[in-house]
């Protein structure tokens, strides 16, 4: 069993308060949730968008809530704490699956962010801008902000957040007073794909919590956070994103607003929440390069994760942002079923860093565990199978009662072998 150093100690002392987590967490979500909320609005019925958006809610708080806690407890980041479950060698696999899906939506964030500054430049000047260069622009400021770490993005969206709430909540407004009714979507989507949507906006930010939850003050401060962020503000940002895209049958939040007022509001909602969501999700995917290549340097890692956001968000990303919403609501939540069962089954009384020289570097029932999830969310996701009809819950569940169950058996195994 491990023990917290004097420096440990220290940390948890000054660490950051539960407030200041969830405006973080708000923060890195934003961009993501007003990029897919209109999608949802879109596609369902009102009254099944709020239904959806709170179930889903619901599934991304308990998770966060747990590895937000288990950051805490273990006081090191996720990309740390999925070696003991998946081995060494292993939970280098793990951490690219995670540092792809930070860095896809880094990707989308930046083309976003692009997208939403051209227009606004053309609505001001009428000048057009090639998307690359604004592209480009927003890349270098959102390097600039990691540069200086965890502390200076909870002063950012200390600051940030409660702007881009307001604004969201006049585009609410002006929605509201425009007397339209809402749309009845023409073929609507299945409210579970709509509830996994819900999750993988915010899967990998709720998976890769622990990242967060080690700066925490202690454990309550922890369960603060993520209680804040999914379980209240999250639901309330997702439904008031939905609400204009309700109004109108556009699946683009700008396309909206601009049949009901004016684009303007929406898009400098955009260009400000840009810069948030992508100094968090560059921070993050620092953290998952630097584990899998520890000589790199954290600035060279975070440069170059900017110059390739900058590239790939020149492109329309907007067309498979669906499908891999569907992919991370599947794919990553096994990884956090895993890691919460591995915590309540083994590692409750600390993270002790020796053992990992115990056992296979690269562990293959978590692997098999992992792969039976994902396998199972994806049947769900089509129909063929499920337990609770929403993927993403399926995967969760089935990742982490499999990992339960593989690891008492080889325990049961070796305990007949020494007998």
């Amino acid at each position: 069993m491990t023990t917290e150093t004097p420096a440990e100690r220290a940390q948890a002392a000054t660490g950051a308060p539960g407030y200041r987590i969830a405006l973080i967490l708000l923060g890195i979500i934003i961009t993501p949730v007003v990029l897919s909320s209109p999608t949802l609005g879109s596609g369902l019925p009102f009254p099944s968008v709020v239904t959806s958006v709170v179930a889903g809610s619901l599934v991304l708080m308990v998770v966060a809530v747990l590895t937000l806690a288990i950051g805490e407890h273990a006081r090191q980041p996720t990309y740390d704490v999925v070696r003991f479950p998946f081995g060494r060698g292993g939970a280098k696999a793990i951490t690219a699956l995670l540092g792809v899906s930070v860095f896809g939506w880094a990707t989308v964030t930046a083309n976003g962010f692009g997208t939403a500054a051209q227009r606004l430049v053309a609505e001001l000047t009428g000048a057009q801008v090639p998307l690359p260069v604004l592209v480009a622009s927003g890349c270098v400021l959102f390097v600039a902000a990691t540069a200086f770490g965890f502390e200076i993005l909870g002063k950012v969206a200390q600051f940030a957040v409660p702007v881009i709430a307001l604004l969201l909540g006049y585009l609410v407004y002006v929605s509201l007073s425009s007397a339209r009714d809402f749309v009845t979507p023409g073929s609507p989507m299945d409210w579970g794909v709509a509830v996994s949507s819900v999750v993988g906006t915010g899967t990998v930010l709720a998976v890769t919590s622990a990242d967060f939850g080690s700066f925490a003050r202690g454990r309550r401060q922890a369960l603060t956070g993520g209680v804040l962020a999914f379980g209240i503000a999250y639901p309330l940002l997702f439904v008031a994103g939905a609400v204009p895209a309700a109004l109108t049958g556009r699946t683009a939040l700008i396309d909206a607003m601009a049949l009901i007022a004016s684009a303007l509001p929406a898009i400098a909602l955009l260009v400000f929440a840009s810069i948030t969501a992508n100094a968090g999700n560059i921070f993050q995917g620092t953290l998952a390069v630097s584990s899998l290549v520890p000589k790199a340097r954290k600035w060279q890692v975070s440069i170059a994760l900017g110059a390739g956001a900058a590239v790939l968000g020149s492109f329309d990303v907007s067309a498979w942002l669906p499908n891999f919403l569907l992919f991370l609501g599947i794919a990553a939540p096994p990884v956090a079923g895993i890691i919460i069962a591995d915590f309540l089954l083994y590692r409750r009384n600390g993270y002790d860093t020796g053992a990992l020289s115990y056992g296979a570097a690269v562990r293959l029932p978590t692997f098999v565990a992992w792969a039976g999830g994902s396998v199972v969310g994806y049947l769900t996701a089509y129909g063929t199978f499920s337990l609770t009809h929403i993927p993403s819950i399926d995967s969760l569940l089935c990742g982490g009662l499999l990992y339960a169950l593989i690891t008492a058996l080889a325990t049961s195994g070796r305990r007949e072998r020494v007998a």
